[in-house]
């Protein structure tokens, strides 16, 4: 006779659970993500700025092959993150907040863009790169 207890199968700890509704009959209990306050739709040209996705349950999922020197530069901004700013942030929370600004500079600026730009290899004001002036605005004048 065996000296293990019975644990149960992963059918039963990941099973769908439901709650009784008032009247008894059983309605599905809602996830996290369902009472989670949905952000409204953009519009093109809105002006509410895009956000990463924060800590969240992600439904989607895709694989990036980064250099050695990448990753590494990537470990060194997230511990400077949590030794300066106090920030205890993973590499993937880093990621979608780098995709988000990129994609709101594209978004704003268009053609000029720094993605757009750099895809095409063009050379970069590295001071311009999170620059929040309007595409022709030089940063002092405003």
């Amino acid at each position: 006779m065996s000296r293990r207890a019975p644990l149960p199968g992963a059918s039963e700890l990941f099973r769908r659970t439901a709650q009784r509704d008032i009247d008894g009959s059983r309605q599905p209990q809602a996830t996290a993500q369902e009472d989670a306050p949905r952000r409204p739709a953009r519009a093109e040209g809105g002006s509410a700025p895009r956000r990463g996705s924060g800590r969240q349950k992600h439904d989607a999922k895709i694989t990036v092959y980064v250099s050695g020197d990448e990753l590494l530069a990537m470990e060194h901004a997230r511990l400077k993150l949590r030794g300066s700013h106090d920030l205890a942030v993973d590499r993937g929370r880093i990621v979608r907040e780098a995709v988000a600004v990129v994609l709101a500079d594209f978004e704003r600026r268009g053609d000029d863009s720094v993605l757009v730009r750099r895809l095409k290899d063009e050379d970069i004001d590295e001071d311009r790169l999170l620059d929040d002036s309007a595409p022709g605005e030089d940063a002092t004048s405003r």
